[in-house]
């Protein structure tokens, strides 16, 4: 489980922004997950009550997650579908020279106050 690792660099990140802009309580982080990531929100979720209850600045703060999409192109036909629901074979043309266009996500898109 590497959630819990990625739960640190969270709460480094958040407070390195909180400290540099004189915020003394955080009430939420709202994380972008991409669909293929392989960060699981609930695991992430858990492993950040237990950390972040540990930090003044972040007791009782809340971790939202928006889960990003995976969006695949195909760079023979230019058509763009569901990475999950077809995989690297562009469903349009049947081709394979394909690349992820999102859904790798693992952001912080806001620190709220």
């Amino acid at each position: 489980m590497h959630e819990l690792g990625i739960v640190f660099y969270i709460i480094r990140d958040v407070k390195k922004v909180a400290e540099e802009n004189g915020v003394s309580h955080v009430s939420a982080v709202v994380m972008n997950i991409g669909e293929v990531s392989t960060v699981i929100p609930d695991y992430l979720t858990d492993c950040w009550r237990w950390a972040a209850d540990k930090e003044d600045l972040l007791r009782g703060c809340e971790l939202k997650v928006n889960i990003i999409p995976a969006v695949t192109r195909c760079e023979d036909c230019g058509e763009e579908y569901e990475t999950v629901r077809y995989g690297k074979e562009c469903p349009h043309c049947h081709g394979d020279n394909t690349f992820l266009v999102c859904g790798n996500e693992v952001e912080i898109k806001e620190i709220e106050c």
